[in-house]
């Protein structure tokens, strides 16, 4: 049997179309040559836990005797939990994304961009999807690349739940695309009413917005979209302010927030009722339609944007990669944060799923998580190079903090340690969700320049305009 394929070696440090060769595996091929095989690292997945990993294996390895990879479909990172911020404007995701390109020379990996497209076990390679331009012109063509590890961190998509009309009228927050989609479509419904309010002052124009899921996301979005209208009539909509928003919250349990105490839950919701949020629980939404929802109990709710922020799931290839996955399509992993189908493949972050021993539902798909996932793959692969035994993770619960932007952060602290959760609010809570973030500047540039990044934000704070308007 003879086959072509494009195969990424990291000693020929491109993809190259290789002449017809038999269809050996790709260690006895490589055997055969007299050039040492650098041992290549490869990490699907540019999020929170993934670019954290490769930065740690570029800088202990080097590119001596090692090739690290990272792939990944788009040009950069953005951290996840800002995305409501860009979404309402009150973020500038081109001042606070990480160019992988940059990144990587930085801190001795290499990046390509494409889709994973699928798993060869046998002769340990991926192979990558073609990458096509705005007008569908193919850029890359697809390729493998060989891994003697692989890491899978691709993340969570939104779960529509197969709720009828989800996928052609709502709007995810799963990525940066998406948050800038919902930004401009809310810019151009404020400025309609704005132009409609000052052609007639008498006239009751509003913005109406849906948001279904009151997770983290769902609340979060809530609150910074008041912020967002209330500072619109500085930027050119005179007549527009945070009266002429209208937001309605669903969630189909019977508390927001479940995630935390019954407390907190109970402040959070007293907060966005201060903004005018209308909450909505024990409300399950059954079908979408084009600027209207349809609740189970036949209600009719008319909003000129509908965000679906409900849940997440695996993407829907994980479920054909030939691993073991859940009915999420997250990929099931050991404590060791291998697949349970094969040791030289490990997942992390939302797109895995581990339940440790005695617990009875797993990991949640939280940035921490990644965060500390990340961290126990890194010593795993330099175990298992090293022949010596794997780590277990063990998932330590910091706790959840909620920011409801400029007006409240609530949340609970320390929530594994014995005796329960710390509650917090207020300043306090803010201080610390704030901190969060420059814990993943660290993780993701190191110290010098993690602690430069966050000077230079407070200066951009301070010069740069409070919304991006374009």
């Amino acid at each position: 049997m003879v086959k072509n394929e494009n195969i990424l070696d990291a000693e020929a440090g491109t993809v190259m179309q290789e002449k017809p060769i038999l269809a050996v595996p790709v260690d006895a091929r490589l055997e055969q040559s007299s050039t040492p095989r650098k041992t290549q690292i490869v990490v699907v997945g540019g999020g929170a836990g993934g670019l954290e990993l490769v930065r740690k294996l570029g800088a202990k390895f080097g590119r001596k005797h090692y090739d690290i990879i990272l792939v990944d479909k788009n040009l950069s990172h953005i951290w996840k939990p800002l995305l409501h911020e860009v979404a309402a404007g009150s973020l500038d995701a081109n001042l606070d994304e990480v160019g992988y390109r940059g990144h990587c020379y930085r801190w001795g990996y290499r990046f390509f961009q494409g889709s994973l497209d699928g798993i060869d076990r046998e002769t340990r390679t991926i192979s990558l999807a073609p990458v096509h331009d705005d007008d569908g012109k193919e850029v890359i063509a697809g390729h493998t690349i060989r891994y003697d590890y692989l890491v899978l961190a691709v993340g969570s998509i939104s779960n529509d739940f197969g709720v009828p009309g989800v996928k052609d009228h709502c709007i995810y927050l799963d990525s940066r695309e998406q948050a800038d989609i919902f930004r401009t479509k809310l810019l151009n419904n404020c400025l309609r009413v704005s132009r409609a309010m000052m052609a007639n002052p008498g006239a009751d124009e509003q913005v109406k917005v849906a948001i279904i899921g009151a997770g983290a996301t769902g609340v979060e979005l809530a609150a910074e979209l008041y912020n967002a209208a209330g500072a619109l009539r500085h930027y050119g909509l005179e007549v527009f302010d945070e009266s002429r928003l209208k937001v309605t919250l669903l969630e189909a349990g019977p508390r927001i927030l479940p995630a935390l105490p019954e407390k907190l839950s109970a402040a959070a919701r007293h907060e966005l009722n201060v903004l005018g949020v209308v909450v909505k629980t024990e409300t399950q939404v059954i079908e979408a339609r084009p600027r209207t929802l349809i609740t189970s109990a036949g209600e009719t709710i008319d909003a000129d944007l509908i965000v679906w922020a409900a849940g997440v799931k695996g993407a829907d290839m994980l479920a054909e990669l030939g691993l073991e996955t859940n009915r999420r399509n997250q990929i099931l992993v050991h404590g060791t944060m291998q697949t349970l189908d094969d040791d030289r493949i490990f997942a992390l972050g939302d797109c895995a799923s581990y339940t440790p021993d005695g617990a009875e539902m797993p990991i949640p798909p939280r940035a921490q998580a990644a965060h500390q996932m990340a961290s126990t793959v890194f010593d795993n692969i330099v175990r298992s190079i090293k022949n010596r035994p794997l780590k277990t993770f063990v998932y330590q619960d910091k706790g959840s903090l909620i920011s409801l932007s400029r007006f409240s952060t609530v949340g609970s602290l320390m929530g594994n340690l014995v005796g329960g959760s710390l509650a917090v609010e207020g300043r306090m809570a803010r201080l610390i969700y704030t901190s969060l973030y420059r814990l993943h500047l660290l993780g993701i540039h190191g110290w010098m320049k993690g602690l430069f990044l966050m000077a230079i934000g407070r200066v951009n704070r301070i010069v740069r305009p409070r919304l991006k308007l374009h």
